[in-house]
């Protein structure tokens, strides 16, 4: 009998059964690393991935996914292997193929795997759709013409990402059925803050023939997932595939301790909240198949009630470091910093902050400026947004403190407070007008100017006692910096600015973004016949030009910002290519500042981190560190 085509089988709405933990059964059955390079087992040891495929057949799965899950372009270059992808895929499909024939089963499907690239996309990372799209193609033409019956993209947490992937599928073969799988986060959100909502939305504007989720923890969240994704969009198809619970370290292996007993009882559950398609992933053995496929065939299987969410919130206070910041230190030591300014989100999550952290410490910027409500909007609390960054980044930032709307009370709470998550670089502003902003009757006056809050910092909070004279136990052991207007019209008065800061006990100065160097050299040169040479580390700003009408903005309505007309030219001849033409011309300010301060202090336009990043980049190629 001729096998059921797949999307037949699909609209016959019985429940089908795939395997999924191909790297996990592997590294447990054939006692192999888990940092093998897996796909090259469909070359070097077909056997043993033939024996795993097996395993899960006999078991009652009915789709076999492919051992090719990370046989990408990028992923393989790891192993220096980018040019056997093509191989590596087809591979895969004929090994599974060959099991699948051999089991005298009707209605086996053999499914191409395909997980993420391993590398982040724009604006988060620094690879384009169009090569996203290009890598995928690669890898997807060799599985679809090896003859795989489905494609099932699994565990992304990119949903531009996944919609490149599946856009190459469908390029390649309009006709080929695909299942497009999420994956998510303790909280319930992928590691990009979206919501299972949010991404039932997205993954079914796709196109993909089912939905849903896999990998994350356990049956009890996915369940949870499930239901939430069925709910956004309830004329889908599904899929769920669990991992077998949250993966621990025992004696050098990976375990997981879902039970299958524990899987077979979701089975029915993950059946009546919409799904057609079951499986497990990571740590999911044949047992848990076979559980789950005896508890689909028989309906007196118990179903697990919901286990309820219990958010944890861990904010553990440690002791003050006595130590300097990481950015004194470097500055002290005299080395050139770059440090980028990022956003706080307009809402509580900061998944897209942490992942665009990320990137720049990739980049080499060595600490991240974390504005206070830029433009006078309202947006997360900056030094929450900092604390993240160091906790989960693990690189240190600067938080912006704005004297407007704080009182004496607020400003020195709010200074305790941020000393408490070890957030300890502060640069002090006087902060946007709130006439600007989302609220424009708000409270907008303030006890303290900047000048005077440098003041307190250094002279009193860093002495163990407050404005009052009141001990706070411990003196804290903050880095300020101070604002600097280099292109100020009034060249004589910022000169007297700047000394009365030092003077209060100003570290570091940041300067608004400059367009040309020779403004440092004149500001440096009037200082110097004041007061001497300038003893305080400067980070001048740089921010890369995104298009002509972002140039118009800034030189036109912007104090204290000055373009030349010659980078305004550049800009407009530049046309769609204005973002690199902005790019290249900030590079080229880099290094004509360097030899002049102490670092770099880049402001990337629209939340363009990718773009900051490529700007970093010329500091490498330059040998300039």
């Amino acid at each position: 009998m001729a096998k059921i085509p797949f999307r037949e089988r699909l609209a016959q709405g019985d429940v089908i059964l795939a395997d999924g933990a191909m790297g996990t059964m592997l590294h447990a059955q054939e006692n192999l690393p888990i940092d093998t390079c897996f796909d090259l087992l469909n070359l070097d040891n077909p056997a043993a991935v033939a024996r795993v495929h097996h395993h899960y057949l006999e078991a009652g799965a009915e789709i076999v996914e492919t051992n090719t899950f990370s046989a990408n372009v990028f992923k393989l270059a790891d192993c220096g292997l980018e040019d056997q992808c093509a191989a590596i895929n087809r591979a895969g499909v004929e090994l599974a193929r060959r099991v699948v024939e051999s089991m005298f089963r009707e209605n086996l499907y053999v499914a191409g795997s395909v997980g993420p690239l391993g590398v982040r996309l724009a604006p988060f990372g620094r690879v384009t759709a169009q090569q996203a799209f290009d890598a995928f193609t690669v890898q997807l033409r060799a599985l679809i013409e090896a003859g795989a019956d489905l494609i099932v993209f699994e565990t992304f947490t990119d949903l531009n990402e996944i919609v490149q992937a599946v856009k190459a599928a469908r390029a390649i073969d309009p006709d080929i059925p695909v299942v497009a799988q999420m994956t998510f986060t303790r909280d319930d959100r992928t590691v990009l803050g979206d919501t299972p909502a949010q991404v039932a939305l997205a993954l079914a504007a796709t196109g993909a023939d089912v939905i849903g989720v896999n990998c994350s923890g356990g049956p009890s969240q996915l369940l949870r997932v499930l239901r939430q994704m069925h709910e956004a969009a309830p004329a889908a198809r599904f899929s769920v595939m669990p991992n077998a619970g949250w993966p621990e370290m025992a004696g050098g292996r990976v375990m997981y301790s879902a039970t299958p007993e524990y899987f077979g009882d979701y089975a029915l559950a993950f059946k009546e909240a919409g799904a057609c398609l079951i499986g497990g992933c990571c740590g999911t053995t044949p047992e848990h198949i076979h559980l789950m496929r005896e508890s689909l065939d028989d309906p007196s299987h118990h179903q697990p009630a919901l286990i309820s969410v219990k958010e944890r919130v861990e904010l553990a206070r440690t002791d003050v470091p006595e130590q300097p910041t990481q950015l004194q230190q470097k500055l002290d030591a005299g080395q050139f910093v770059v440090t980028v300014e990022m956003r706080p989100p307009r809402g509580y999550t900061a998944q897209k902050v942490i992942a665009s952290a990320s990137l720049l410490k990739e980049a080499g910027v060595d600490v991240i400026n974390v504005s206070d409500s830029p433009m006078a909007r309202m947006r997360m609390s900056p030094w929450a947004v900092c604390h993240l960054i160091q906790k989960n980044v693990g690189i240190e930032t600067v938080l912006h403190f704005p004297t407007r709307g704080r009182n004496l009370l607020r400003v020195q709470g709010d200074l305790l407070g941020a000393h408490a998550l070890n957030v300890r670089n502060i640069f002090v502003v006087m902060g946007d007008p709130t006439t600007i902003g989302d609220y424009p009757d708000a409270f907008d006056t303030h006890d303290i100017a900047p000048t005077g809050l440098i003041r307190l910092i250094k002279h009193n909070l860093n002495d163990g006692q407050d404005q009052a004279g009141n001990s706070i136990g411990q003196p804290t052991s903050f880095h300020v910096g101070c604002a600097l207007n280099i292109g100020a019209l009034d060249l004589p008065r910022e000169v007297k600015l700047l000394r009365k800061k030092l003077d209060s006990g100003a570290d570091f100065a940041l300067t608004q973004p400059t367009f040309d160097p020779s403004a440092l050299e004149r500001f440096l040169e009037a200082y110097a016949a004041d007061y001497g040479l300038l003893d305080l580390p400067v980070l001048v700003g740089l921010m890369p030009l995104y298009s002509s009408r972002h140039a118009a903005f800034l030189h036109n309505e912007v104090p204290g910002i000055v373009i030349p007309d010659d980078v305004r030219k550049r800009i407009d001849a530049a046309g769609d290519g204005a973002p690199e033409e902005g790019v290249q011309i900030a590079r080229e300010l880099l290094v004509r500042i360097k030899p002049l301060t102490q670092g770099a202090y880049i402001m990337p336009a629209f939340g363009r981190y990718d773009l900051a990043a490529s700007v970093v980049d010329v500091l490498e190629r330059t040998r300039v560190v």
